[in-house]
């Protein structure tokens, strides 16, 4: 159940699982083959003895290399379990760590969120200003533009009346 927690949290829990797993075997061969090493440099030294030990060695060597035996497995299972217990250890560590870099990223994320909406909120106030200052702006250029039309047309009038005013008068002499 725990290891499906982990799996379903931690998305590299395989791999890493893999890993050490295959450097724990590579502990265990390294031991094996220190303790054949040792066996066999012991088995040489038993050469250079006479006969007679050799039979009395040799059966006290199976009684204590059983217990050797014995005392390896025992320790090669409490090391696995310790290691798996660290393993754990460790990984809990990452998962908390994990969470708490995801929480200040969140954190960081929401401020960045929070900042832009700030500021659109004031851009679009920003741009409403703007948008009213040119509203009036164009109001005022119609009225001056209505006003300028205006003078012109009564100057216009004006120059018609006169001009009209002329020829009648010419007209009459």
């Amino acid at each position: 159940m725990e290891t499906e927690v982990l799996k379903q949290q931690f998305p590299f829990y395989n791999e890493l699982q893999t890993i050490f797993t295959a450097r724990m075997q590579r502990m265990l061969w390294t031991e094996a083959e220190d303790g054949s090493k040792k066996k066999a440099t012991h088995l040489s030294t038993d050469d250079d003895e006479d006969d007679g030990n050799e039979e009395s060695e040799a059966v006290s060597q199976k009684g204590s290399s059983r217990k050797k035996k014995k005392a390896k497995i025992d320790s090669e299972s409490g090391s696995s379990r310790s290691f798996f217990r660290n393993l754990k250890e460790i990984l809990d560590e990452f998962m908390r760590q994990q969470l708490q870099i995801e929480a200040q990223w969140m954190e960081a994320f929401e401020a960045r969120e929070n900042e832009r909406r700030l500021r659109e909120m004031e851009w679009r106030q920003q741009m409403e200003v703007f948008e009213n200052e040119r509203l009036l702006m164009e109001q005022r250029w119609r009225e001056r533009e209505e006003q300028r039309r205006i003078r012109e047309e009564a100057r216009a009038e004006k120059r018609d009346a006169l001009i009209t005013a002329l020829l009648n008068k010419l007209e009459r002499q």
